[in-house]
């Protein structure tokens, strides 16, 4: 589960700094840097709306993702092509092809 709204109350109420948070809620020091960057960008501001829910946040902060990560599937390989090339040369090597 993400820590996001932790981060983020943390960032902008007593306005520690990344170290301290990401040492706080045990997370890499740039997950932490990145939340804030993520938070302006979808244009929210603090104190959170009362009825937003960390679904709600997660959904706004990280929709981004969701849909790049879809695009920049890889096409997958021909395995009937592949296993081909594989009999057919001997030194032919998965890494090769």
């Amino acid at each position: 589960m993400r820590r996001t709204r932790e981060v983020l109350r943390l960032y902008f109420e007593p306005k520690l700094g990344q170290r301290q948070i990401a040492r706080s809620v045990n997370l890499s020091q740039s997950t932490v840097h990145e939340y804030p960057e993520r938070f302006r960008t979808a244009g929210l501001s603090w104190p959170l709306p009362e009825g937003m829910s960390e679904a709600e946040l997660e959904r706004r902060l990280f929709a981004a993702d969701a849909i790049s990560a879809k695009h920049t599937s890889k096409a997958l390989p021909d395995l009937a092509r592949v296993h081909e090339e594989l009999q057919r040369h001997k030194h032919t090597t998965l890494q090769l092809l």
